[in-house]
């Protein structure tokens, strides 16, 4: 069965992926610079880093991560080289 977190993820992504809307109802949704495969959030006066994984839809690759502690997903798309 797949977590809750990869169901939040996949969904955005896909939304993302087919309509181009960073909008979701449950959570945030924060896009990165193309090809950042980590982000620090900051909490206060320290950092935690987030680490995107790779998705693939449509032909299309992009890094995402969802943080438990914000309720925010993170998506960077990949460069085509």
């Amino acid at each position: 069965m797949m977590s809750e977190e990869k169901q939040i993820i996949l969904r955005v992504v896909e939304r993302f992926i087919r309509t181009g809307s960073v909008v979701d109802e449950q959570v945030k949704v924060t896009c990165l610079p193309v090809d950042k495969t980590s982000f620090v959030e900051q909490a206060g006066d320290y950092g935690r880093t987030i680490l995107l994984d790779e998705y693939h839809l449509d032909n299309k690759t992009i890094w995402a991560s969802y943080s438990t502690r914000s309720g925010t997903v993170y998506l960077s798309l990949k460069s085509a080289h």
